[in-house]
């Protein structure tokens, strides 16, 4: 695994560069990094997994905040294949990484053989309901310092919510109260939270590369309802639930990579082709 730099007008962003093969960008969701798109991609199948870190994540810095969207984020993405020396490729990613994989779907179809959307938590408008929590989190880290709007946060009917249907979700949220810079940290959750991919529905419509739908139970942030939607919106996509990883996180990990390396081995265009 090769750690990769690349800058983007002054700002520097980290990505990586892992196993070989076939080129797959392959992206994380709101709040992760590498390390979560390594987590539930295929190992030694064949294939090189590209994975940028989106701007005020991982290793990469926030930058200016009024530039924080998912089509700044799918932007940084193909530049990154370029960086990379990658003209072809197939993307996917989890959850907003699934965003941007349709994005760039959509918007550069000469570039993408295939597409991957893990856990879509947007179809295709803005501020769906689902995120509306991360915008929650956001406002209440730009009125009071992180303990006290994490005990806000407990507090809320939200949080008492997801504790009963979606302690994954619960987990993940709790966690912005830890990160380092809460300021940088607000303006991440609400600019991506009121965000979307840009795109028309009838783009989907329009998609004709091989997609894959992977959807997953007890996740409101990711409902079952929108990768079914998804799926069905999407002419020929394939579509599968795995285990939920809000109770058998190793067995999601490990049914979520058998599924991408079924998909992808069963296209011509990509198996077997450097």
């Amino acid at each position: 695994m090769s750690a990769v730099q690349m800058t983007r007008g002054r700002l520097g962003l980290a990505g990586t560069d892992s196993g070989a093969g076939y080129p797959v960008i392959f992206q994380h969701g709101l709040g992760g990094d590498e390390a979560q798109a390594a987590e539930v991609f295929p190992d030694n199948t064949g294939f090189r997994r590209l994975t940028l870190d989106c701007r005020g994540q991982g290793r990469s810095p926030l930058g200016e905040p009024q530039l924080l969207s998912i089509a700044t984020f799918a932007d940084d993405v193909l530049a990154f294949a370029d960086h990379c020396g990658v003209q072809r490729f197939a993307v996917g990613g989890i959850s907003m990484g699934a965003a941007i994989a349709l994005r760039i779907g959509v918007r550069a179809p000469n570039r993408v053989t295939a597409l991957v959307l893990g856990r879509p938590a947007w179809l295709w408008s803005k501020a769906p309901p689902n995120m509306q929590v991360f915008a929650e989190v956001a406002a209440l880290l730009r009125g009071s310092d992180p303990q006290t709007a994490l005990a806000a946060f407990e507090a809320s009917e939200s949080a008492r919510t997801l504790a009963m249907s979606a302690p994954d979700n619960l987990a993940s949220l709790r966690r912005f109260f830890e990160w380092p810079d809460p300021k940088a940290t607000a303006e991440l959750l609400a600019a991506i939270a009121t965000d979307g991919p840009g795109i028309a529905q009838e783009d989907v419509h329009a998609l004709k590369c091989p997609v894959l739908v992977i959807g997953n139970g007890l996740d409101a942030i990711h409902p079952l309802s929108m990768a079914r939607t998804l799926a069905t919106a999407i002419p020929g996509a394939h579509y599968i639930e795995i285990a939920p990883k809000a109770t058998d996180r190793p067995r999601h990990a490990a049914e979520f990579r058998a599924a991408v390396a079924a998909f992808l081995n069963d296209i011509p265009s990509v198996k077997g082709r450097p």
